[in-house]
């Protein structure tokens, strides 16, 4: 583990910080969250994250610095990292296992919705107005088409089972490959 790096991808919703929290419990390991970054970088400004994401549309330097902190983290490796676009950066990175977790929309705005204590149609609002201006960004900035799933080792529907059940099954690939990477 003290080199593996593991990186939990997805959108809002889908349980990248739930599974990715539980995992580094289960292996002794630090978590870092990117949202967590970017949502204080957003209060410290007085920003909602909606705001705050409007602003890093005309603002390239918010996100190249919250990459720039990801990168650094991420090169480190012994831990895990969740995020929209960490898989994309640590594709150069040895020794990483890349997870990007997705459920169907609706379900991601319930989730959402019950999280945050709001109803459901503002989280359905808040949710496509942030993907699309995460979507437009990535594009802008890194040419970066964030419905390609190919840099992803494991891509999983969250969906189909519950919060714990999802955190097992990715214990059991990441231990498969512990196993399996160290016979090589």
């Amino acid at each position: 583990m003290d080199s593996l790096l593991i990186t939990i991808s997805g959108p809002a919703g889908s349980g990248k910080s739930h599974c990715a929290s539980k995992l580094a419990e289960l292996y002794g390991i630090p978590c870092h969250s990117v949202g967590s970054i970017f949502r204080t970088m957003a209060s410290e400004r007085g920003l909602s994250v909606e705001e705050f994401s409007r602003l890093a549309e005309r603002d390239p330097t918010i996100d190249q610095e919250l990459d720039r902190r990801t990168s650094e983290i991420a090169s480190k490796g012994g831990q895990i990292i969740e995020g929209r676009l960490v898989s994309f950066f640590s594709k150069s990175f040895p020794n990483t296992l890349r997870f990007y977790l997705m459920a169907p929309f609706e379900e991601r705005v319930k989730r959402i919705a019950t999280r945050e204590g709001i109803p459901f149609d503002v989280a359905e609002v808040r949710t496509r107005m942030r993907e699309e201006s995460e979507r437009q960004r990535y594009k802008s900035l890194y040419n970066i088409d964030i419905d390609d799933l190919s840099v992803y080792d494991f891509v999983i529907n969250t969906s189909k089972w519950d919060k714990e059940s999802v955190v097992l099954l990715l214990k059991e690939i990441i231990d498969l490959y512990l196993k399996t990477s160290s016979k090589e």
